[in-house]
């Protein structure tokens, strides 16, 4: 099988890290230069840093990367394996779910209210939608990888 990719992740991740990497470069050379500060960096700079994490995250998950103790279920026969496949995507399924409902219900909140970012003054809304919409995507990741394992596609490392 080819190797499960998840694009659009990765592409996110690595516009989020180069566009890091430039505004704190930027923010130095602009100290160094001239003793003040652009006053935006550190409020885009820990927002990107939860995208690149989210971002990261739904990739190592397509991949069947995250970390996980495999002893129990290579040690299990067909049917009891399979179960146990079943069980641990239904758990990611269930968290993700609930990250994604509760984060469009804090985004829609943010929205109604009107509240702004405490350093620039945006629509605080604008850095949550961020998290219902790449766990949203994570579930997506997580039914294919759920998927994918059962159908043997997916092996962990021994």
């Amino acid at each position: 099988m080819k190797d499960p990719d998840a694009r659009p992740e990765r592409l996110l991740a690595t516009l989020a890290i180069l566009i890091i990497g430039l505004i704190s470069l930027a923010n130095v050379l602009v100290r160094y230069l001239t003793g003040g500060s652009f006053a935006f960096t550190e409020e885009f700079s820990v927002f990107l840093l939860v995208v690149l994490t989210f971002a990261g995250a739904s990739v190592a998950l397509r991949r069947n990367g995250h970390i996980r103790i495999g002893l129990l279920e290579r040690a299990l026969p067909g049917p009891a394996r399979q179960a146990l496949i079943l069980f641990q995507g239904g758990c990611g399924l269930v968290v993700l779910g609930l990250i994604t409902w509760f984060g469009a219900r804090m985004t829609w909140q943010e929205f109604q209210w009107g509240s702004l970012s405490p350093g620039l003054g945006l629509p605080q809304w604008w850095y949550l939608a961020w998290l219902p919409l790449l766990s949203g995507l994570m579930l997506l990741r997580q039914l294919q990888q759920t998927r994918d394992r059962l159908r043997g596609r997916l092996e962990d490392e021994s």
